[in-house]
């Protein structure tokens, strides 16, 4: 259906969803797409497709208005009506008219008579009063019945016109045509808008004296053509498409903007030795995500054995890559080149060395050769690919004539040979051998002067499938094999600079076809839709000469939006090395291994998902837990289930038994069952989570204990308790509920806090009567911990009652403190002489003990920063956070990146002092600095002044400026040659050494003391850049605003009157400044772009002369910014003032600049391409960690 009918449908309030039925091939008809259908409101038992109308097609070539054929010259009207498709070949053809009586009196849905084409029945269906619209509907359908079914995947691409005609006039027709690929599942197609009904039964059909439906009846002819499938794709809707089974093949899945990197993957992963080579990379030991080399062959390993697309979401994990670097496209080559660099790399000293080097790499010469006499200047490259030019080039040939071409220097620009002085000379390149695999980049993106901007080249440019390389090699290049290629790889981007998509058309085998590799689909492709329909150009036939809609941009031209990018060709007489087949026996038998195992455990989980409804999962905590956790309560219930401290997790069946159940965890303790008892966990309502009471009876099931004992949407916790006594083999338990209440013993668990390891960890549970003196568990203490008893085992201190002590430091022997653990915040002193139900102690409660310490180790402990009372390392507990420390500037290596425990109320100088201890330095010479969440890159530094503490640090208050974008748990570490004190005393500048001209820049900051002087610089940076004496007093810092020199720092300049958004130069004053006449004078000169406000790049203090012609001065101009040949013949020189908004006087070489620049605010301005902002929107350069 056409546009316009399209919006007509839209308009009349008929949503009719779109269905594709391509008239023509792409070269034809472009990206339009034709014919539709909708659902149709019908028995639901006779379910037919709603089709619309479609564009008519004028065939390629009229010009003239034909005549008119009458519809019942059904040769003639074929002609007119059904041309054939070209590059498409017809298989079978036949027509039909079916003669339509009583019109009126016709069912709301008829089916005409069968007729044969191809082999196989079909029949028109039509709607004679429409088929929910004020239309009358016309659909081709293939007429299969039950009992005579096609074979399974049965399908014919079928062009057909359908042409409704007054039987006693047929010069009244009215026709539609579509093309359609019928199957099982698409069995009818055709248009549901065929002819307006009111149209129909009018006096007179467009002004033709008599109506369509005439005497109640009307002819209708169905022109059908089945053309053969030269891909199996024609006309595919690829609902349902399996890549695999059509093809073999699977794609890679698309993850957001990734189709640029996996048609690369594609292109290398079909060049079969690469992939060979990957496999041969020993990664077996190194199978970590961060392993690009790993990474790619279990991509490259999925790919050949997989059955669906393949993501490639691990490889771009292994480079490094955050979800940013998904969504932007980058550039082909760049990554092309990164890659090949870092698995040379990890091929280094295998048997896979120097591989990639074989088949890559190709030679180049550089020279530059005299013609009067024999002197030539020459360099042999390697190359990867080669970058050819597009735009004014016809073809691959014209482009390698222009990469060789050869320059000719001479006049002004001689060359200096030495020994020969100023000669006239060749320069070019010349290719001195070709690789194996040919890699050619065409550059279809541009800088377009005229529109200033990056521009795709759409121009038509073609390439052959055989490519002959020898007229471009030198004359003693080795030419004893041919230097032919064949065409492998086309890589493909449709759409323009700022939107579009890529994909690649690839020929696996040698004597095979190609297909085309799009995202997650494979697809068989002709040769012309590999190679010409990807030269770029206008189409062969334009719509209406209005153009084709880009699907990408949604605009309308007259050039192909698809051209190719980049070339792969393999040389001929190296096609079976290079498409060796991969075989079981080159594949990596760790990486099936690997997957296997990994599908296993997916399997496992799937099918655990599927049977969870009967199963319960319970969480066990034993005294081996207890005693390896350091924490609140007792373990911690989130924490990786692999560390000692963990809960055991099992999966258990819900109608099992509590008894079944502590079998088995009896059987994990490696305990008679007898001797296991579990108690169940309850959530207490100060947060913390104790064993309340034993499970009673055995014989209960899981679920009846889960309802009885825990707290529904809670996990089922369990303690499980193994006997400490056995008499005859049996548990002695004791009893929990006797008679009288006041005898039940209490269950109390214990934990020891040790002052020197600064642990504090579970040491095992007791039983104590409710009656019983708190001082009295200290003996049962002692038993626990081997202490030996003092001479009164009652004794206890007791530490102040108000605020933390100065800790209670007596003898070992002169008591033991204890402190009750209630919650996390509140952890209380017991009294001794208190009894346990006066202290409310219940089952489950968690007593803390500590030695008490003598006031001498006490004060050393603390001094060393160490926390001496339990209730101090109780908060240091509750305030704790991981903290990961990574190196600022120095890169990363074993052990620079670390984790630290630490205390959220540390203040700077505390936790300096932790990481100082860890690595080894001087902790007053280390400097923080936060980190940005989004990029994972150091922001502002941390002050050492501020009255802060970690958390604050880590976590400003929120709606502060500092708070924005931060890490909770990350800094950046520096280890400074200064003290931070010191370092507060400086100004860090940075300053931009210029050591050739302006065209060369080397950054670097300085440390001057922020009360000096700027000859306090001087020295720094003779330091930093190496520097003689006598070159030092030759030095000149200038300071400069938006790309103009500002003014010349003297060296009594106070530093701290430089602003800091100022910008600072150093250089040597060049020879010609300081060896001018008295009547020269400088000049400023700056960079800009059109406009003088468009500054850029580096300003410069220039020499003029008088009397000097400018053609004279651009020389010296190229000497002091070493700007020199084309791009120097590109720049245009202008008068400017001091203000921004100026007109620039542009100036020629017969000029004076001396004599025009005459006022005090006059500047030379060089206008030229700002290139720095041709990729406003780029992000950052592309890499592989």
């Amino acid at each position: 259906m056409d546009p316009v009918s399209r919006d007509l449908d839209r308009e009349t309030g008929h949503p009719w969803p779109e269905r594709e039925a391509t008239a023509d091939l792409q070269t034809q008809m472009g990206d339009m797409q034709i014919a539709g259908g909708e659902d149709m409101l019908l028995d639901e038992y006779d379910v037919v497709d709603e089709k619309q109308d479609v564009a008519e097609i004028t065939p390629e070539g009229s010009t003239d208005e034909p005549t008119e054929p009458l519809a019942d010259d059904y040769a003639a009207m074929k002609e007119r009506v059904l041309p054939k498709l070209p590059d498409l070949e017809p298989e079978f053809e036949t027509t039909y008219t079916w003669h339509i009586e009583n019109y009126r009196s016709l069912t709301r849905k008829e089916r005409g008579p069968k007729f044969e084409c191809g082999g196989h029945p079909w029949r028109i269906l039509l709607f004679p009063f429409g088929n929910n619209v004020e239309y009358a509907s016309l659909y081709l359908e293939q007429a299969h019945e039950d009992d005579d079914k096609p074979k399974e995947g049965w399908y014919a691409c079928v062009q057909f016109t359908l042409v409704m005609w007054n039987k006693t006039d047929s010069s009244i027709y009215s026709c539609h045509t579509a093309n359609h690929r019928f199957n099982a599942e698409e069995s009818d197609w055709g248009f549901t808008r065929f002819s307006e009904l009111r149209k129909m039964f009018a006096a007179q059909w467009d002004g033709a004296g008599r109506p369509m439906v005439e005497h109640d009846a009307v002819n209708v002819t169905a022109y059908v053509r089945i053309y053969k499938d030269p891909t199996g794709v024609l006309w595919h809707s690829f609902e349902n498409y399996n890549s695999k089974k059509e093809t073999g093949m699977v794609g890679l899945k698309n993850q957001g903007a990734t189709c640029y990197l996996n048609s690369l993957l594609q292109s290398l992963y079909f060049t079969n030795a690469f992939r060979k080579a990957i496999y041969r990379i020993p990664t077996e030991h190194e199978t970590e995500k961060k392993n690009s080399a790993w990474a790619l062959q279990r991509l490259f390993y999925l790919l050949q054995t997989s059955e669906d697309a393949v993501s490639t979401q691990e490889l771009t994990h292994s480079f490094g890559w955050e979800t940013r670097h998904i969504f932007e496209q980058q550039d082909v080559q760049e990554l092309s080149r990164i890659l090949m660099d870092r698995m040379e790399v990890r091929m280094k000293g295998t048997d896979a060395e120097n591989a990639l080097n074989k088949m890559f790499v190709g030679k180049m010469k550089t020279y530059i050769s005299c013609i009067h006499v024999e002197y030539e200047s020459s360099r042999i490259e390697d190359f990867w690919d080669i970058q050819l030019n597009v735009s004014g080039n016809r073809n691959l040939d014209d482009s390698f004539r222009d990469y060789v071409q050869v320059e000719t220097m001479d006049g002004e620009n001689k060359y200096f040979a030495e020994g020969h002085g100023l000669q006239d000379a060749r320069k070019g390149v010349i290719f001195e051998s070709f690789p194996q695999v040919l890699h050619l980049q065409l550059k279809r993106f541009e800088y377009d002067i005229n529109r200033d901007a990056m521009m795709k080249v759409n121009d038509r440019y073609e390439f052959p499938e055989v490519f002959d390389a020898t007229p471009y090699l030198s004359e003693g290049a080795d030419r004893s094999e041919p230097y032919l290629y064949q065409l492998h790889g086309v890589l493909v981007h449709s759409g323009d600079l700022t939107a579009g998509h890529y994909y690649a058309f690839l020929k696996p085998a040698i004597d095979g076809h190609f297909y085309k590799f799009d995202d997650d689909k494979v697809i068989r492709a002709t040769l012309k839709e590999a190679l010409e329909e990807n030269f770029g150009g206008d189409y062969a036939n334009g719509i209406n000469g209005a153009g084709v809609r880009n699907p990408y941009t949604r605009t309308l031209s007259t050039k192909r939006s698809m051209s190719a990018y980049m070339l792969v060709y393999i040389r001929k007489s190296r096609e079976k090395d290079i498409l060796v087949d991969v075989t079981e026996d080159d594949t990596p038998t760790h990486l099936a291994r690997q997957l296997d195992e990994e599908r296993a455990a997916l399997e496992k989980r799937r099918k655990e998902r599927e049977e969870q409804h009967l199963y319960l999962h319970i969480h066990v905590v034993t005294d081996d837990n207890f005693k390896a956790y350091q924490g609140f309560d007792l373990t911690s219930w989130d924490t990786d289930s692999n560390t000692p401290s963990s809960p055991q997790m099992y999966r258990v069946l819900k109608n099992s038994t509590v008894g079944d159940f502590t079998r088995t965890v009896a059987e994990s303790l490696q305990v008679p069952p007898e001797q296991a008892r579990l108690w169940a966990m309850v959530n207490r309502q100060n947060k913390t989570i104790r064993p309340d009471q034993p499970l009673p009876d055995l014989n209960m099931t899981i679920t009846e204990a889960y309802s009885r004992f825990s707290t529904r949407d809670k996990p089922f916790r369990l303690w499980v308790e193994t006997a400490t006594t056995i008499k005859d083999g049996q548990a002695l338990w004791p009893n929990v509920n006797p008679s009288p209440a006041m005898a039940a013993p209490i269950l109390i668990f214990l934990k020891h806090f040790n002052p020197d390891d600064q642990t504090l960890k579970g040491v095992g549970h007791v039983y104590m009567r409710k009656t019983s003196k708190v001082a009295e568990m200290i003996p049962a203490i002692q038993q626990l911990m081997g202490w030996s008893p003092s001479r009164d085992p009652a004794s206890m201190s007791s530490p102040p009652s108000s605020g933390l002590p100065s800790p209670p430091y007596s003898t070992p022997s002169a008591g033991v403190c204890l402190y009750e653990e209630i919650k996390h915040s509140m952890i209380e002193p017991m009294k001794a002489k208190a009894t346990l139900q006066q202290a409310e102690i219940q089952d489950g409660d968690i007593v803390c003990f500590q030695r008490a310490l003598p006031e001498m180790e006490a004060s050393a402990i603390a001094s060393t920063g160490r926390y001496t009372d339990a209730r101090e390392f109780y908060d240091y507990l509750m305030n704790r956070i991981m903290v990961r420390f990574s190196p600022k500037l120095a890169p990363e290596h074993e052990g620079s990146v670390f984790d630290l425990a630490l205390s959220r109320k540390m203040s700077y100088d505390q936790f300096s002092a932790k990481v100082g201890e860890y690595l080894k330095v001087d902790p007053t010479h280390l400097r923080f600095s936060t980190v940005l969440a989004s990029t994972g890159k150091p922001k502002a530094p941390i002050r050492r002044g501020q009255a802060s503490t970690l958390a604050q640090m880590l976590m400003p208050a929120l709606g502060t400026y500092a708070n924005a974008n931060q890490r909770p748990d990350q800094l950046f570490y520096e280890v400074l040659e200064m003290s931070i004190s010191e370092l507060e005393t400086k100004r860090n500048m940075r300053v931009t050494w210029l050591p050739e001209g302006v065209m060369k820049e080397e950054p670097m900051d300085v440390l001057a003391p922020k009360n000096g002087l700027v000859q306090d610089l001087i020295p720094l940076i003779q330091r930093k850049v190496n520097l003689s004496e006598e070159d030092v007093s030759m030095l000149r810092i200038f300071e400069t605003h938006q790309c103009r020199i500002g003014k010349e720092l003297d060296p009594k300049t106070i530093i701290a009157s430089i602003p800091d958004y100022a910008v600072l130069y150093a250089e040597l004053v060049p020879e010609e400044e300081r060896i001018a006449s008295d009547e020269d004078r400088a000049i400023y000169a700056f960079h800009f772009d059109k406009e003088p406000a468009k500054t850029h790049g580096v300003p410069f203090k220039f020499v003029i002369k008088p009397r000097e012609l400018f053609k004279d001065t651009r020389e010296r101009l190229s000497k002091r910014t070493g700007i020199k040949g084309k791009q120097f013949d590109k720049l245009k020189f202008a008068i400017t003032q001091r203000s921004a908004y100026s007109r620039p006087t542009y100036l020629n070489d017969e000029d004076e600049l001396y004599a025009l620049a005459s006022r005090a605010d006059d500047q030379l301005g060089l206008d030229h391409v700002n290139r720095t902002r041709l990729f406003p929107g780029k992000g950052d350069s592309i890499f592989i960690r």
